[in-house]
């Protein structure tokens, strides 16, 4: 799907069609609207290949007067009811005429955008717009962070009180998460450290600030998904731990009681044999002897701390 937009009077408009200065907007693209752009543009095809790539990692490309820019943005997913966090490639066209955002994905930071609800969007500043995109994508890379460190927090008060594998399962799903955020926060630090040399593309003196903030708010990410990884894989070796734990004094439990159990088995079990001259051969005197074994080692493992 292709999508036109343009700032008119300071708003984001959406377009029939194409305009100097405005912003298309693809999303998984058919090929002969792929085609099309290519040949308007004159672009190459392997910028379109590359951006539609999902295993594509974030960098630069300039070919022909055209710039490529490809960063990984944030990606909610919700398999089975439980919320895991992963991340997609967004290719950036820079042409001479106008931005083209390729995407395979929709995503709510080009949502925001094309629906005007970020301010002071210029789609004729090429560069500008470009870099605002940038920073709305860091600005959700740290959203979704703060999340995932509320769910986490959630999942471990549930799991202090019962241990279930559907609390352990998120708890991987969202250390999966913190380790696709930061390798992908890493790639695009080193895309944007390019941009900042300029020689990949133009930059202007106003555009600096911007592209500073950019760079600050993909390093806070990137200390705080390594904060959070490390958080929560302590937790998880601690809670490993205590899932070991509380095994172990299962089984110490049963083993105690197995032991109990065993001894009116050995009593009755002798007693049982036809054989003569038992000691005391009366009915009672098996119950009386295997109770008074059963106390004795009772009171044995409870001083032990056994049961």
């Amino acid at each position: 799907m292709v999508s036109y937009y343009k700032t008119i009077d300071g708003k984001i408009t959406p377009l029939d069609a194409w305009e100097p200065g405005c912003w298309i907007r693809c999303v998984a693209p058919e090929d002969d609207e792929v085609n099309s752009l290519i040949a308007d543009f004159a672009i190459e095809p392997d910028f379109f290949r590359a951006a539609m790539d999902e295993e594509e990692s974030s960098h630069i490309d300039s070919e022909d007067g055209n710039t490529l820019i490809i960063i990984d943005i944030p990606v909610v997913e919700k398999p089975d009811e439980t919320i895991a966090y992963t991340t997609t490639p967004l290719g950036i066209i820079i042409a001479e005429k106008t931005v083209i955002t390729v995407s395979m994905k929709e995503s709510p930071i080009l949502e925001e955008l094309a629906e005007g609800v970020v301010k002071d969007v210029q789609t004729n500043l090429k560069t500008r717009f470009a870099l605002t995109i940038m920073l709305r994508v860091a600005t959700r890379y740290l959203q979704y962070l703060k999340q995932i460190d509320k769910i986490s927090n959630l999942v471990e008060k549930k799991l202090r009180k019962s241990m279930k594998n559907s609390e352990l399962i998120q708890l991987l799903n969202i250390e999966k998460s913190l380790v696709y955020f930061s390798s992908s926060l890493k790639a695009n630090e080193i895309t944007i450290e390019k941009i900042m040399r300029g020689r990949a593309i133009r930059l202007y003196e106003e555009d600096q600030d911007l592209l500073e903030d950019v760079l600050i708010e993909i390093r806070q990410g990137i200390d705080m998904s390594s904060i959070y990884l490390n958080i929560l894989s302590g937790t998880m070796d601690a809670f490993a731990s205590i899932i070991s734990n509380n095994l172990n004094i299962v089984m110490k439990v049963l083993t105690s009681v197995t032991l109990l159990i065993s001894i009116p088995t050995l009593i009755s079990g002798i007693y049982g044999m036809n054989v003569d001259h038992l000691p005391v051969p009366y009915f009672w005197f098996p119950i009386v002897i295997s109770l008074g074994l059963m106390g004795v080692t009772f009171f044995i493992l409870k001083k032990k701390d056994m049961i």
